[in-house]
């Protein structure tokens, strides 16, 4: 499109606001021209689509759909409580009020928060005269729903449109399929589709993402919707840049030393080395801050406008301060170690770069030796320019079973016909086999979590007790507590690791790495997310991707690809320029593309897959009693006692390459207990819904396509 064709295609956009909306644009704001993504946002949304809309963090997305939102609702009328705003966390919602007010009182209407720190004073003052737009949580619309002291019919009568900020925030887990069911009863309370809006930055499979927020998997019949990505400016290239310091204290060192007079915004992987980090900053005589999710709303947002109205200083933060909460401008990004995913490398990396002439910037600083090459990996997956795609988490019918109980409170009472109605198009249960929720209503009557009175259904006496308490608060968090797990040495806490680190059934203990020591697990406290070890000499199979934090199929292939190239993905300092020569050393042998059965003497074999641990333990499993033991980590599955390298390669080639071959991860049981909720699924479906959600099978049929070799190596140094 020519220069001329693109300002006239934003001129026809704008013009087709309200005109009172043109005007306080122009006149009251000051802009002389929308972004890209608020222009072709206009007509899609004016028409009532469904939409995601994509760009960088800062990249006007927020505009972009309450612009022509508000438009529609000044040209149609919309009338009373009219547009919800959902955010993943009340620190989001709180940020985003004061410009969706400014926005909406230009044209007369009215935005308000609704959620846990907001007054009940001031909620029973929003009942009687509510907004025309509500900032919310899917928890606090859950509570909104169930509380009798809230008229929800009344409340949501006139919904018409529902803006989600930080979709992939939701969906890649169950608070996604919560909230697509909080979307179904309330499309039922206000009888008609709701629009529903997505804002993210870049993800993997857009349109894909898009269909699971539409409510259905298919646009050709189902409603009209749009993926809003358009082409942006460039800008400089981003400045990234990996250092190897491998400590925390010279960590702290670097970033005292480095980019003095700037504003810094440091990111590490727990609240633990959060405190830590900002402990030996302050010693240096770093002005520092904190931010973290155990730190109370007033101590976190003191921190957060300390530091947004400072100059030379840092706050310390886990991904909490990932999401768009607004820290005032900054200077520069450090990223202890490294995220999990590019998605998350993206978001940091786009809190930076915001004034005119400035480059985006993250500096890596890995402070320890099993950070090193995942880093290096991420940064080559940026590099080739993927994203991970959004994969909601399968079968939630442990969340069927949550909607189920919150419907029978909110209408006190529910017919077997009713809920149908109420949760429409069964939000990832579509294609399940039509007497499977019948089973589990059968079960949860038959366990007394509901009773049936008159063919009314409601709370029965089990699940009083198992979810009655508070008015039964622990039904509006479909998590029993963060996806994480604190791991204590006696009565230290020592650090947290993904809870995925233990779900793995295993012979032995499970080793971990952490706080730069090796670990064996004593005991894993499931309901409380508590882990107990105790100090070992043994290591993980393979010192750089330790056995403790299970990395991505993608990833773990990213590793073998960045070890083989020639040049870094990105600007490496020079201690991690011969720390990577030191590595390439190591794994000499490497090809990308291929796997290695290498034997190392007689009783020791590794089969280097680079599949990540989930899946390299699902192996592992399908070759139980080719070895006297047999574990698995990152990058390999190790084989010990007397073993025959043809032999192995046999077993190999039956068990797991072969078509036919199934296999499955070998799961806790004291963690599928666990499931939130899954007391409601009768065992055969518990143990369906964890097998579909911890499924190997796309990654397996990936490495049967794989060659591989064998050899002997008489170079130890590779098995820790």
């Amino acid at each position: 499109m020519s220069v001329e064709a693109a300002v006239e295609s934003e001129t026809d956009a704008f013009g087709r606001l309200h005109p009172a909306l043109q005007h306080h644009i122009v006149n009251s704001l000051g802009w002389r021209s929308l972004r890209p993504l608020q222009s072709a946002a206009i007509p899609p949304i004016l028409g009532g689509e469904h939409a995601i809309l994509l760009a960088p963090t800062a990249g006007g997305k927020t505009e972009a759909a309450v612009f022509p939102v508000l438009s529609r609702m000044l040209t149609e009328p919309w009338d009373g409580l009219s547009v919800l705003y959902i955010c993943p966390i009340k620190a989001l919602l709180n940020n985003l009020e004061p410009r969706l007010a400014h926005y909406a009182g230009l044209v007369g209407r009215r935005v308000a928060r609704w959620h846990g720190d907001v007054s009940p004073a001031r909620k029973t003052k929003l009942l009687a005269d509510p907004p025309d737009l509500l900032l919310t949580t899917p928890e606090s619309l859950e509570v909104t729903l169930i509380s009798r002291r809230v008229d929800h019919w009344r409340l949501f009568a006139a919904l018409r449109c529902v803006i989600v900020d930080e979709i992939h925030a939701f969906a890649g887990d169950d608070r996604g399929w919560h909230l697509l069911y909080l979307l179904e009863r309330l499309s039922h309370i206000a009888g008609r589709e709701l629009q529903r809006l997505g804002l993210s930055a870049t993800v993997g499979n857009p349109q894909q993402l898009c269909d699971w927020l539409a409510g259905d998997r298919c646009s050709v019949q189902g409603s009209p919707r749009s993926v809003i990505n358009p082409p942006t400016e460039a800008g400089p290239a981003p400045e990234v840049e990996l250092d190897w310091v491998g400590n925390l204290r010279n960590a702290a060192l670097v970033i005292s030393r480095l980019h003095r007079g700037e504003k810094r915004l440091v990111f590490c992987d727990s609240r633990a080395r959060v405190e830590e980090l900002a402990i030996e900053l302050r010693a240096l005589g770093v002005s520092t801050f904190v931010s973290h999710s155990c730190l109370s709303l007033e101590e976190r947002r003191a921190a957060e406008t300390a530091f947004s109205q400072g100059q030379d200083c840092v706050i310390v933060a886990t991904s909490t301060l990932e999401l768009g909460i607004d820290v005032g401008d900054l200077d520069r990004v450090i990223q202890i170690d490294a995220p999990g995913t590019v998605a998350s490398f993206l978001q940091r990396l786009g809190r930076t770069g915001r004034r005119q002439g400035t480059a985006r910037n993250c500096l890596f600083l890995i402070t320890k030796e099993e950070a090193f090459l995942p880093a290096a990996a991420l940064l080559q997956l940026w590099d080739e320019g993927f994203v991970e795609p959004i994969q909601p988490p399968a079968l939630p019918m442990h969340l069927f079973a949550q909607q189920i109980m919150g419907l029978a409170l909110q209408e006190s009472g529910m017919t077997a016909a009713d809920w149908p109605d109420w949760l429409g198009r069964r939000p990832g249960l579509e294609r399940t086999e039509p007497g499977l929720l019948e089973q589990i209503l059968d079960f949860m009557h038959a366990t007394e979590i509901l009773h049936a009175d008159q063919g009314l259904f409601g709370i029965g006496q089990s699940g009083e007790r198992q979810f009655g308490a508070k008015h039964f608060m622990d039904l509006f968090s479909v998590f029993v507590s963060p996806p994480s797990v604190k791991v204590f040495h006696g009565r230290q806490e020592i650090g947290e690791v993904h809870q995925s680190t233990f779900i793995v059934r295993e012979e032995g203990p499970a080793l971990l790495t952490l706080a730069g020591r090796s670990w064996a697990t004593k005991y894993v406290d499931w309901p409380r997310h508590k882990a107990y070890v105790e100090p070992t000499e043994l290591r993980g199979r393979s010192q750089w991707l330790s056995a403790g934090q299970p990395l991505h199929f993608a990833l773990c292939q990213a590793v073998a690809r960045v070890l083989t190239r020639d040049d870094p993905p990105v600007a490496f300092s020079r201690r991690a320029l011969e720390h990577m020569d030191g590595l390439r050393e190591v794994f000499d042998w490497v090809e990308p593309g291929k796997t290695f059965l290498i034997a190392y003497a007689h009783d020791s074999l590794l089969w280097w897959t680079f599949a990540g641990r989930l899946v390299n333990a699902a192996i592992a499993d399908a070759l139980a009693g080719e070895a006297s033991k047999i574990s698995a980590d990152n990058l390999a599955i190790s084989f010990s006692g007397t073993v025959d390298l043809e032999s192995l390669r046999d077993a190999i080639a039956e068990k797991v390459l072969s078509d036919d071959a199934e296999i499955r991860l070998p799961l806790d049981e004291d963690f599928i207990a666990e499931l939130k909720f899954s007391e409601c699924l009768p065992t055969a479906l518990r143990e369906m819904e964890i097998a579909a959600r911890y499924d190997s099978s796309e990654a397996i049929a990936l490495l049967r396509h794989q060659p591989l070799e064998t050899m002997f190596c008489a170079n130890t140094s590779t098995r820790g």
